[in-house]
């Protein structure tokens, strides 16, 4: 069974940072692509970063230079490093399995984690 624990958000003001960090377990992680994906009210869960396991990564346009995505094998555990924050960036952050050819037009995963709530505002 797939586990999937988000943590590291919270409150922020435009222009400042976080820094996501998921820890996945009952998968092998290490030949795993992995991907942070973001669902903000209303709208539907959109892929926003992705790392393969060979470190290769990819963004969707709207977090492009802002957001790095990384990951430590050793700890089961990707990273999202979130830089110059905006209110359209308020969202529940997940991670979880990504395409492994780091496609972003793919079916999602079934089993999600809770999430992590991040909020942009003054």
């Amino acid at each position: 069974q797939v586990q999937l624990v988000e943590s590291g958000g919270g409150l922020v003001q435009p222009g400042g940072s976080l820094r996501l960090s998921c820890v996945a377990s009952g998968i092998v992680f290490n030949i795993n692509a992995m991907g942070w994906y973001r669902q903000a009210p209303g709208k539907q869960r959109e892929l926003v970063a992705q790392i393969s396991s060979g470190l290769t990564t990819r963004y969707a346009d709207s977090v492009k230079g802002r957001f790095a995505i990384s990951r430590d094998n050793a700890k089961n555990t990707v990273n999202l490093q979130m830089n110059n924050l905006s209110p359209q960036d308020t969202a529940v952050y997940f991670c979880n399995q990504a395409d492994p050819m780091l496609r972003f037009e793919v079916s999602y995963p079934p089993e999600w984690g809770q999430g992590t709530q991040v909020t942009v505002s003054s």
